[in-house]
């Protein structure tokens, strides 16, 4: 059945209310269609609840505290590390009781380890990615620390089935070697290919062992290197913004589906003020999708999503009100609802 969920920050500070509609609004839905409902994240909660800070609180013995110029990692634990433990506690407790007795997929949405490594900065030094043996202990790290998320997450919600979406929006400038030195006026090095996607399938091989969904999601742009290492790092599906693909980039969509990768697509963000015409957004997929000589039937395997960082470099951008995400959310469920009758027509 074709899937629709949510991606990136929930606006606001009430956690209990986000919760609860995400999983309300992502369980009562269209037939043919099935809904993913995710773990609700609200950075105004403070820096602590950031997608940053909540994803590199996960890392095992490699504690992080909030540096002058932003999210470091640390000598030792220490009261940031605490507060963003705490508050991922929270959002557990209250998917547990928001959740209660659901079964089914439940999305967690974390940084993917060249991102956190483009973005974290060492304890004395650069950005993580400045030093080859600091990001192998981070990826390391990472996939340890999520199959311990997912363990906590099947306790919080028995029924729950695992979907870990590993977001890499920086993965272009890795790739390409444009990630800002310290100092802003150099640039650190250009990570290959193949390194890419070995550390990348390195935590997706882990996830996969403890029994999760992985997606691999390149963000609101579209490389074609970094499309690649997505699709080779073993995920079972990857994450594209559908607005900016051509024809080029469709081909190469066509190309990991008959591979057997599952795609996630980003939904263009409304305008304000404007009525999303949910049929011809529904078109911006079905059209390329079946012009590139993919069947029909395909569109029920794909997942459909609000995208809400609206930020080339994923960040928790606090540009949309309460009331334009439910919007979208519809949006998305009535997007996926015209895809799954357009798969289930052939």
């Amino acid at each position: 059945m074709t899937g629709v969920t949510l991606l990136g920050p929930w606006p606001g500070t009430r956690l209990h209310e986000a919760q609860a509609t995400l999983v309300g609004e992502l369980t009562d839905l269209p037939e043919g269609v099935v809904g993913l409902p995710p773990a609700a994240q609200l950075p105004a909660r403070g820096p602590w609840a950031e997608s940053l800070a909540r994803s590199a609180s996960l890392l095992t013995e490699l504690p992080v505290e909030l540096g002058p110029h932003g999210w470091r990692l640390a000598d030792r634990p220490g009261m940031d590390l605490e507060r963003c433990r705490a508050n991922l506690r929270e959002e557990l407790d209250e998917l547990a009781i928001a959740a209660y007795g659901y079964e089914g997929p439940l999305v967690l949405s974390v940084r993917g380890p060249w991102t956190l490594a483009a973005t974290l900065w060492l304890a004395r030094g650069d950005r993580v990615l400045s030093d080859l043996g600091a990001v192998r202990d981070l990826v390391a790290s990472l996939a340890d620390g999520l199959v311990g998320l997912v363990a906590r997450v099947r306790s919080a919600v028995p029924g729950a089935e695992p979907v870990v979406v590993l977001r890499e929006p920086q993965l272009p400038d890795v790739l390409a070697g444009t990630v800002p030195t310290f100092s802003g006026h150099g640039r650190l090095w250009s990570v290959p290919v193949e390194q890419a996607t070995g550390a990348l399938a390195e935590v997706t091989a882990a996830l996969g062992a403890a029994g999760a969904r992985v997606v691999a999601h390149g963000g609101v742009r579209f490389g074609t290197r970094s499309f690649g290492v997505l699709t080779g790092s073993g995920a079972d599906a990857v994450g594209v913004a559908a607005g900016p693909l051509g024809s080029a980039q469709w081909e190469q969509v066509a190309g990991a589906v008959e591979r057997g990768v599952g795609l996630w697509f980003g939904l263009p963000q409304e305008k304000h003020g404007r009525r999303t015409d949910t049929r011809a957004t529904a078109r911006r997929v079905a059209g390329p999708w079946t012009a590139v000589g993919l069947p029909a039937e395909g569109l029920a395997d794909v997942v459909v999503h609000v995208e809400t960082s609206g930020t080339v470099s994923g960040a928790d951008a606090q540009n949309r009100r309460e009331s334009d995400v439910r919007s979208a959310l519809g949006v998305a469920r009535q997007v996926a609802a015209v895809l799954a009758d357009t798969a289930a027509g052939g």
